[in-house]
């Protein structure tokens, strides 16, 4: 099972003694705010229960936990494409709020996406992040992802309509020798 040291933090597997962690950092309207719906608010212990005895056994994990000094403060995690998306991946993370602005979100992404390259062969990775989100958009550019556009009014959250702003990265040299393949050499559409 991967532990992947990220100088202010540490991404591992979850572990079902995380539980109050979990529970202490998930239970926040505004961690809430920055995500998608299926991450429960409030946050009780049966969801942390919920999650983590389906997290805590996969091999190899598409979700870890971000440790700062042996307590689970956040989570990392890939949801990933099929059929003709199988090469790619939807990046998503969060932090509990008192880790905020400390530069560990950065410090996770830049780790973590080698890493599923290499584990799950993955080509290209893409987020969607709310517009009120300015801070996780920092995040993706800093780690090299490119803002490719704006989704209008792609998302309601909290009763409002959100745009949705896409950012991706694609995993040269990392992921599948067989999919990559440089703009010289696409043959382009076949008549």
């Amino acid at each position: 099972m991967p532990i992947i040291e990220c100088g202010p933090c540490t991404l591992r597997p979850w572990r079902v003694d995380d539980l109050d962690s979990l529970v202490r950092n998930a239970d926040d309207r505004e961690v809430w705010l920055t995500l998608r719906d299926r991450f429960p608010h409030p946050y009780t212990i049966d969801a942390g229960r919920t999650w983590l005895a389906a997290a805590s056994v996969e091999d190899p994990p598409t979700a870890l936990a971000i440790d700062v000094d042996g307590e689970a403060v956040g989570g990392i995690g890939v949801v990933p494409g099929a059929d003709v998306n199988r090469h790619a991946a939807e990046l998503g993370y969060w932090l509990g709020r008192a880790w905020w602005n400390r530069g560990i979100a950065t410090a996770a992404v830049r780790r973590f996406v080698p890493w599923t390259a290499e584990t799950f062969g993955f080509l290209r990775l893409f987020a969607q992040v709310f517009e009120t989100n300015p801070a996780s958009m920092r995040v993706l550019e800093k780690c090299g992802f490119h803002r490719e556009g704006v989704l209008r009014s792609h998302a309601r959250k909290d009763g409002r309509y959100l745009d949705e702003v896409v950012f991706g990265i694609v995993l040269d040299g990392l992921g599948p020798k067989s999919a990559r393949q440089s703009p010289d050499t696409n043959p382009g559409p076949v008549s």
